[in-house]
């Protein structure tokens, strides 16, 4: 399995430049658009308009993820579970599954053409209304970028620890006695909390001897020109989407 996760891919073009907010509220509207009117025309135009942001993008063909088979076995043995209620379960469960890719196609599209570092202060500007309702805007903004920082990292251990354990021999003699404890998993899941917990403590003091989470949520970039245009762009896909739909329905 191949995931680029969480990481921008080093692409100059129009969709990179453009401000950290302005995709995030693009995303936001496809979200509002595909949680109300989850039908096949909406589906097929957000579709398509995520497809051809990926080509404004010039995002290489190898940062599109290769799922296993397992996960593709998964689906089709959920969507055959919904055979017994007939087709229109059917077609509700593949509208959803559908649904839930576009989601994350439009997550990850912000991603890869997106650095970490600015989502957190473009969340933090967002936000800057509901600071008048002593909402602790700033603290969340934190929260994520922190989050987003260090999922990498969490996942790079587990790989490291799992590939670790493989190498230790195996004792075939106690595999009888072996209790209902001893498992991998709850090994690499133990010692992956125990590093977790040693790094936070060492980014909790860098944070700390570097001015506190200020820094974090705080950048020059505001949106400009060209991100008006991508918003009447994502607003004008929305519309038509909905119009497209009250015009087959």
């Amino acid at each position: 399995m191949n995931l680029v996760l969480f990481r921008e891919v080093p692409v100059d073009s129009p969709v990179h430049r453009l401000w950290a907010g302005t995709k995030i509220l693009g995303v936001a509207a496809i979200s509002v658009v595909l949680m109300y009117l989850p039908s096949w025309p909406v589906l097929a135009a957000m579709t398509t308009f995520l497809i051809g942001v990926g080509v404004a993008a010039r995002l290489p063909l190898g940062t599109l993820p290769r799922l296993p088979w397992w996960f593709w076995a998964m689906i089709l043995a959920a969507g055959a579970l919904n055979i017994a209620g007939g087709p229109t379960a059917v077609v509700r469960f593949a509208q959803v599954t559908v649904y839930g890719l576009i989601l994350l196609a439009a997550s990850f599209m912000i991603a890869w053409t997106t650095p970490m570092g600015e989502i957190a202060p473009a969340l933090a500007k967002l936000g800057a209304p509901l600071r008048r309702l002593r909402i602790p805007v700033d603290e969340w903004a934190v929260v994520v970028a922190l989050t987003l920082r260090g999922l990498p990292l969490l996942l790079e251990e587990m790989r490291v620890l799992r590939a670790a354990r493989r190498l230790r021999p195996r004792d075939h003699r106690h595999v009888a006695t072996r209790r209902p404890a001893d498992s991998p998993m709850l090994d690499i899941l133990t010692a992956t909390m125990a590093v977790s917990t040693r790094r936070a403590g060492e980014l909790g003091q860098a944070i700390t001897a570097r001015g506190g989470t200020g820094a974090l949520t705080a950048h020059p970039d505001s949106p400009g020109r060209a991100d008006v245009v991508a918003l009447l762009i994502v607003a004008a896909v929305c519309g038509g989407s909905v119009a497209l739909n009250l015009f087959l329905s």
